[in-house]
């Protein structure tokens, strides 16, 4: 396979999708752009989905890009421009337990993310906390993941069900 320039990574939420983004960004020299920064305003507002997908197509339409996620209302821009898409198909204990430490650790320490919102007690235990996201996604995120895989019509896409074999794989890419 040729050195891919537009990846999308996807799986559920914990499993690892940005900080394997940022892994590739640096090591491929392709620019990462963060879902969650073009999705969320400071106080948590939600861009309204058409503003997404209007964002995304414009990333889209470049020749390097790296994503880290894709939602509904724009899944089929990324998916139709991808090189390869890397899916993180990680049991869901793993990645439940990589996003439950990642959430304590944001609450304890009032880390800023996506435009300088913060996770805060009241959110994670909201009916739209990113725990609950993942208890009620998992499944359905991971078997897209896959059909994506089994569809010879789509781009190439690489499953990893365990960081080690991401790891493996990640070791065979130039530094």
């Amino acid at each position: 396979m040729n050195a891919p320039s537009r990846i999308l990574i996807y799986g559920v939420h914990g499993s690892g999708k940005s900080t394997l983004a940022e892994t590739l960004a640096q090591r491929l020299g392709l620019p990462w752009y963060p879902v969650d920064d073009l999705l969320w305003e400071p106080g948590w507002v939600e861009v309204p989905v058409p503003v997404q997908r209007d964002r995304i197509e414009a990333i889209c339409r470049r020749d390097r890009w790296i994503l880290d996620g894709s939602y509904h209302g724009w899944r089929d821009v990324p998916l139709a421009r991808a090189d390869l898409v890397i899916g993180l198909d990680y049991p869901r204990g793993l990645s439940f337990r990589r996003l439950w430490r990642r959430t304590m650790r944001r609450l304890s320490t009032g880390e800023e993310i996506c435009n300088g919102n913060r996770e805060s007690l009241g959110s994670v235990l909201s009916w739209d906390s990113v725990l609950r996201w993942h208890l009620t996604g998992y499944a359905r995120e991971r078997a897209r993941m896959r059909a994506w895989h089994a569809d010879p019509a789509g781009p190439p896409v690489l499953l990893f069900d365990t960081p080690e074999a991401l790891e493996s794989w990640l070791a065979g890419l130039p530094r």
